[in-house]
C-alpha cells in the first residue's frame, strides 16, 4: 500500500500588519475619479467587492483637497442622519440638511450601502440640487438602500463598477508595498488566492513573510511554499463554508477538499448535496462533468478544519497526480504545437509547486516554454529554475532559462545552450550575425531580419514576415491583432511596434504605438530590439526626464537635487512610470534608453 499524503495544519493568530503600501495598480480609475470630481462635474460613485480597494482609492482621489467625510455603520443604521452627526445639528429636517451641505464642495461618503435612510436621502437630494460634488462608495453585492442606488440608476452619477486587479497590477503593488523581491511563482499563487481582495492579499503577506526563503540563482528574490496560513482574514472570508455542518454537505465539501488539486467525476458525490452547494457558490461543475470547490481558499481552509482520522481517510496518494500532470503537459505541448498559447488551466503543476514537491524537469520546461511564448518571461525563468532545482543539468530548462533571460535584457552567461547568440547580436544591431545563428526563422523577423525567413514559415508568422519585408503598416497590425488572439502578447506587441515605423499616417503610428505598449506592459519587463525606445513616448515629459536619470543610474535622491523636487515627488513619478512601462523597479529601464535607436517612435 503507497504511504499517504501528510496533511499539514497551518493555524495562525490575528496579528495587526502594517505595510506603508504606496498607492498603485488603479492609476487609470485614479484619474477617472479625479475628473469626476473637477469644477462642472457631479461626482462619481465607486462599488466594488469587499476588499477591492474601493476606500484606498476614494482616500487618493481626495488627497489635498477641501473635502467633507462620512461613512455608513451596521450599528446606526435606524438612528436618522447618523452619518452626518459630525456635519449637522441634532433634531434636523431632511430640508435644512441640504441647506446646511449646499456650500460643501466635495463630500466622500464611505461605505454607503451601510447608511440610514435619512442620510442616503440627504445624498440623494444632495445629488439632484447638483452644488456638491459628490464620491459615494459602496460594496457590490450587498443591499443598498433605494435613495443610494437611484443615484446611479437614475442616472445622477455615473457609476465606476471596479475589476479585480490583474496579474500584473498585483505584481506591481507586491513589488511597491514590500523590500521583498517576491519570485513570480508565488505572486500568481498569492494573487490566485486572493482573487482581487487586497485586503486578504495584505494579510496573508503578512503571514508568509517569514516563511519566504531564497531561491538560489534567482537575484534575491524570496518563494513561499508550503500550507497557506489560517489567518483572522482567511478564517472571516470562509466563515460561509465552514458553517456548512450538515453532514452530507460537510463529507462532500472535504471529499472535493482532499481531492484537489484533481476534480471528482459529479457521478461520484451525491448530487442533490452537489446541487445544493452549487446553488450556494460553493462548487463549480464544469462541461464535462466534473466537481471543484469554487474558490482556491477553500481546500486549504476545510483541510485544516479537518481531524487527524478524517484526513487520513480522505487523502490521496503521492502518485496520484503522475498521469493527470503527464496530461497537462501534453495539453500545453499541444498548444505549442498548434501556434495557440491562450490560457490553459494547468492546477496540478501548480499544486506540486505550491507543496514544495519537486517539479519533474520535463514538465517545468514544456511550462517555462509555454510561457516564454505567451510573453511572460519571468514565469517562464521561474519554471525552467525549478526544474533545475532537481535535475541541474537538464538541456532544456537551460535553453529556455537562457532565453527567457536573453529577451529580458539580461546578460546570459550560458554558453553551452547558445540560444542567446541571436539576441546579443540584435542588441548590437548585428543582423548578419542574427541571420547566421538563429534555429528558429521567426527570431529573425522579431529582430527585424524578415528576408532570412522567406518560405520558412506558415500561417500568422508567414504573414508578419511578408508585412514586415514590404513594410506594410496596416499589415503589420492584422498580423499583431492575429498573434495576440492566439495568446502571444510579445510577439503581438513586436510587431505593432514594428508597425509604428512603417506607418506613414501619423494617426495609424500612434495606434500602433499605444497598443505596443499596452501590450508590452503585460510581458514582465521583456527587452528586445523591436521595443527599444517605444515606451518613453507614453510618458509625460517630466517622467521620461526621471526615468532617463534612474537608467543612468542616479538614485531618488539624486534626482531630486538635479532636478529641484522632492526625494517623495520623483519616488511616486517612477512608481507611476513603472505601472505604464510594465516594470517592477529600475532594473527595467536601462534598455529604454541605451538600445540602439532608442528613440520615441
Amino acid at each position: 500500500m503507497a504511504p499517504l499524503v501528510v496533511v499539514t495544519i497551518f493555524e495562525r493568530d490575528a496579528k495587526t500588519l502594517e505595510l506603508p503600501w504606496p498607492f498603485t495598480g488603479r492609476e487609470d480609475e485614479l484619474e477617472l475619479v479625479r475628473r469626476a470630481l473637477s469644477v462642472a462635474r457631479q461626482g462619481i460613485v465607486v462599488t466594488g467587492p469587499t476588499g477591492s480597494g474601493k476606500t484606498r482609492l476614494a482616500t487618493e482621489a481626495v488627497r489635498g483637497t477641501d473635502c467633507a467625510k462620512l461613512a455608513g455603520t451596521p450599528e446606526t443604521r435606524q438612528i436618522p442622519f447618523a452619518a452626518f452627526a459630525h456635519l449637522l445639528p441634532e433634531h434636523v429636517s431632511l430640508h435644512r440638511a441640504v441647506q446646511l451641505l449646499a456650500d460643501t464642495r466635495v463630500l466622500l461618503v464611505d461605505d454607503a450601502h451601510l447608511l440610514d435612510d435619512a442620510s442616503a436621502a440627504l445624498v440623494h437630494q444632495l445629488a439632484v440640487h447638483g452644488r456638491t460634488r459628490l464620491l459615494v462608495v459602496a460594496t457590490e453585492g450587498a443591499p443598498v438602500p433605494g435613495a443610494v442606488s437611484r443615484l446611479w440608476t437614475g442616472e445622477l452619477l455615473p457609476r465606476l463598477a471596479l475589476q479585480p486587479l490583474s496579474r500584473e497590477e498585483t505584481a506591481h503593488l507586491l513589488a511597491a508595498g514590500t523590500g521583498d523581491g517576491l519570485e513570480p511563482l508565488t505572486v500568481n499563487r498569492l494573487h490566485r488566492l486572493c482573487q482581487g481582495d487586497l485586503r486578504l492579499l495584505r494579510d496573508l503577506l503578512g503571514a508568509v513573510r517569514e516563511l519566504l526563503t531564497p531561491l538560489p540563482g534567482a537575484d534575491g528574490a524570496r518563494a513561499w511554499r508550503g500550507p497557506v496560513p489560517i489567518t483572522a482574514t482567511v478564517r472571516e472570508r470562509t466563515a460561509h463554508l465552514l458553517d456548512r455542518t450538515g453532514p452530507a454537505e460537510r463529507e462532500t465539501l472535504d471529499r472535493l477538499a482532499f481531492a484537489e488539486p484533481l476534480p471528482l467525476p459529479m457521478d461520484d458525490l451525491d448530487l442533490r448535496t452537489l446541487e445544493h452547494l452549487e446553488a450556494d457558490g460553493l462548487v463549480h461543475v464544469d462541461d464535462h462533468g466534473a466537481a471543484r470547490l469554487a474558490h482556491p481558499l477553500h481546500g486549504p481552509v476545510l483541510r485544516a478544519a479537518a481531524g487527524r482520522l478524517r484526513s487520513r481517510r480522505l487523502a490521496r496518494t503521492p502518485d496520484s497526480c503522475t498521469a493527470a500532470l503527464a496530461a497537462e503537459s501534453a495539453a500545453l505541448t499541444r498548444g505549442i504545437e498548434r501556434a495557440d498559447v491562450r490560457a490553459i488551466p494547468a492546477p496540478v503543476g501548480e499544486w506540486l509547486l505550491d507543496e514544495g514537491a519537486v517539479v519533474p524537469a520535463g514538465y517545468a520546461a514544456v511550462r517555462a516554454r509555454f510561457s516564454r511564448l505567451r510573453g511572460e518571461l519571468r514565469e517562464a525563468a521561474a519554471w525552467a529554475g525549478e526544474g533545475l532545482r532537481g535535475a541541474p543539468g537538464d538541456r532544456p530548462c537551460r535553453v529556455e532559462l537562457a532565453l527567457a533571460a536573453a529577451q529580458s535584457g539580461e546578460t546570459v552567461m550560458e554558453t553551452v545552450v547558445g540560444v542567446a547568440t541571436v539576441w546579443q547580436a540584435a542588441a548590437r544591431g548585428d543582423l548578419d550575425t542574427v541571420a547566421a545563428a538563429t534555429d528558429d526563422p521567426y527570431d529573425a523577423v522579431r529582430v527585424g531580419a524578415p528576408d532570412t525567413a522567406a518560405g520558412r514559415l506558415t500561417g500568422v508568422f508567414a504573414a508578419h514576415a511578408d508585412a514586415l519585408a514590404r513594410g506594410d503598416g496596416p499589415a503589420l497590425d492584422h498580423a499583431a491583432a492575429r498573434l495576440e488572439e492566439r495568446g502571444f502578447l510579445l510577439f503581438a506587441a513586436e510587431a505593432h511596434a514594428q508597425a509604428v515605423r512603417a506607418h506613414r499616417d501619423p494617426r495609424a503610428a500612434r495606434t500602433s504605438r499605444t497598443r505596443a505598449v499596452a501590450l508590452a506592459r503585460r510581458c514582465q519587463g521583456a527587452r528586445t530590439p523591436a521595443l527599444s525606445g517605444l515606451v518613453l513616448g507614453e510618458l509625460t515629459a517630466r517622467q521620461r526626464q526621471i526615468v532617463t536619470l534612474a537608467a543612468a543610474g542616479l538614485s531618488n535622491r539624486q534626482i531630486a537635487e538635479k532636478l529641484t523636487l522632492s526625494v517623495r515627488t520623483v519616488g511616486n513619478h517612477l512608481y507611476s512610470a513603472y505601472a505604464r512601462l510594465g516594470a517592477s523597479d529600475r532594473g527595467a529601464l536601462p534598455w529604454l534608453v541605451e538600445l540602439p535607436e532608442a528613440q520615441p517612435a
